[in-house]
């Protein structure tokens, strides 16, 4: 690519800036994306060049495949019951180390000094309850967010730093840490936060009314749409939990959310910088 060419890319790129210079943006980092070192580096440039051009990140993070590492060196027993990792009081003590720890602290140390670590305990960000679903499933130390402050992160971002933030709250009512889905903290953060644009990296391209075949993924998306799709199985599964964040984050503020693949190196830029996008963005 000679100069021209990069010069033209970035006046592409110009109205997107400004649409977002001093906005807001959620995004959940996890799956593949946090595991391959490459896609790792292209998710840290994605963020800092955002941050450098005024657009104000929030970066929520998960550790699954850290936390069962640690469990099984420590030979601590752990299992799941319906999508759900059972956290004994045990497990918990090494999802709050791995993930406020190791997890949160090697991410911190990517960003150039430019990134704060906090978990959701910190400053009373995240408080909540033990989750409970209709199976009335014991899940030991999962938690339901019941309550968001969002006051640390918003100082963070006046001071000019990246919030880092670890998926794990505060008990609501006792002295307890609860293990919390990343997809559904940062949704309820995006809300708080009045954020312009929620994105859940994923491992899939989006919503696709095929699941096996991308040609079919659907790019934009009312969330008055989505009832119909879920009565028509189109919405499942796994991807159920996903869709319901990005739908209750535009019902509460959010002015879109986004699905998309983070195997893709520099989706964030794509979605963000470029009049393409990528992924299913809910509106």
């Amino acid at each position: 690519m000679n100069a021209k060419e990069q010069a033209k890319i970035l006046i592409e790129a110009l109205p997107n800036i400004q649409e977002y210079h001093g906005e807001t943006i959620v995004i959940k980092y996890g799956g593949n994306a946090m595991i391959d070192e490459e896609l790792k580096k292209a998710v840290i440039q994605d963020i800092l060049l955002l941050h450098l051009v005024g657009i104000h990140v929030v970066l929520i993070h998960g550790g699954g495949p850290d936390i069962s590492a640690m469990l099984s060196k420590t030979n601590t027993e752990s299992h799941f019951e319906n999508g759900l990792r059972v956290t004994s009081r045990e497990a918990m003590d090494i999802v709050q180390m791995v993930l406020c720890g190791k997890v949160n602290k090697d991410l911190v140390n990517l960003l150039d000094g430019k990134g704060i670590g906090l978990s959701g305990i910190d400053g009373g960000l995240f408080r909540a309850v033990p989750y409970k679903d209709e199976t009335n499933t014991d899940y030991g130390y999962v938690g339901e967010i019941i309550n968001v402050d969002p006051k640390i992160v918003q100082d963070l971002i006046t001071q000019g730093y990246i919030p880092v933030i670890s998926s794990v709250a505060a008990g609501m009512h006792e002295n307890a840490t609860y293990n919390i889905n990343a997809d559904t903290a940062a949704s309820q953060l995006a809300s708080a936060l009045h954020a312009k644009k929620l994105i859940l990296l994923t491992d899939v391209p989006g919503l696709m009314r095929d699941p096996k075949d991308p040609s079919t993924l659907i790019t934009r998306l009312k969330v008055s749409q989505v009832p119909s799709l879920v009565m028509a199985g189109i919405i499942s599964g796994g991807m159920i939990p996903k869709v319901d964040c990005c739908v209750e984050s535009v019902r509460q503020g959010v002015q879109r959310a986004n699905i998309q693949d983070g195997r893709v190196p520099h989706s964030i830029l794509i979605e963000i910088l470029s009049d393409e996008g990528i992924g299913t963005m809910f509106y």
